[in-house]
């Protein structure tokens, strides 16, 4: 009988490897699309990743500057789609806001619909992972409902948040890129987003009281300065 050798998985190319580091991060795609990039140092970067990919040392980064000259053409810049959508977005703020994540199980399912049909005309944001659902509504529903949910296992519960709501162009649905760009914006402003839903072409931002005007300020800011850009 013969023995079965083990297959042996073959690590990428050095070029490779740089290519699945750069598809990654859509901020590092533009800034070489665009050519404002000190390769060198985007090289030296990305020296970790890359080594990891190919399973050995990368001594001298040339082979990784060279790599990412070759990618210049692969890439379009990605701001052009990006900065239309966010110039025709608006924000809106709605304050008092409480936040509940619950269990989910099938009864749980069926309060949250229940609940839903009673409050239709209320702001309740609903949205649900593989083992809890969180629940984002105006503050003054709170014990309505938490008496809805009855017994259910709460998970976390707290008040005194703001949820930004930006309303965005239709174009948002198939242009990649424009929610990581507020998520960025908020986070290079110390931001902690506490939570966040997707409602069609509406990103819903759910943040504390007292970074809610931070959190205002700096996505009216990068909307008006893509609308600045397009001499809007």
């Amino acid at each position: 009988m013969k023995s079965e050798r083990p297959e042996l998985v073959k690590e990428p190319t050095l070029s490779a490897a740089v290519k699945e580091a750069v598809d990654l991060d859509l901020s590092v795609q533009d800034s070489i699309a665009r050519d404002y990039v000190n390769l060198s140092k985007l090289a030296r970067m990305l020296r970790p990743a890359v080594e990891r990919r190919i399973g050995r040392r990368v001594r001298n980064v040339e082979g990784i500057v060279t790599s990412l000259k070759r990618l210049r053409e692969a890439y379009v810049p990605a701001s052009d789609g990006i900065g239309r959508v966010i110039a025709g977005s608006v924000v809106n703020v709605r304050t008092h806001v409480s936040k509940l994540s619950v269990e989910k199980t099938r009864r749980t399912l069926e309060l949250v619909g229940e609940m839903l049909s009673q409050h239709h005309e209320e702001f309740i944001q609903v949205s649900e992972s593989l083992s809890a659902i969180t629940l984002i509504f105006d503050q003054r529903l709170h014990k309505r409902v938490r008496r809805s949910l009855g017994r259910t296992t709460v998970l976390e519960e707290g008040d005194f948040y703001a949820a930004i709501i930006v309303q965005s162009p239709p174009e948002i649905i198939s242009t990649p890129g424009c929610v990581m760009t507020f998520y960025n914006q908020l986070a290079r402003r110390h931001v902690n987003v506490e939570d966040t839903v997707s409602c069609h072409t509406d990103t819903i931002i759910v943040v504390k009281m007292d970074a809610v005007g931070r959190a205002f300020d700096t996505l009216t800011e990068l909307i008006n300065g893509e609308r600045a850009k397009l001499g809007e």
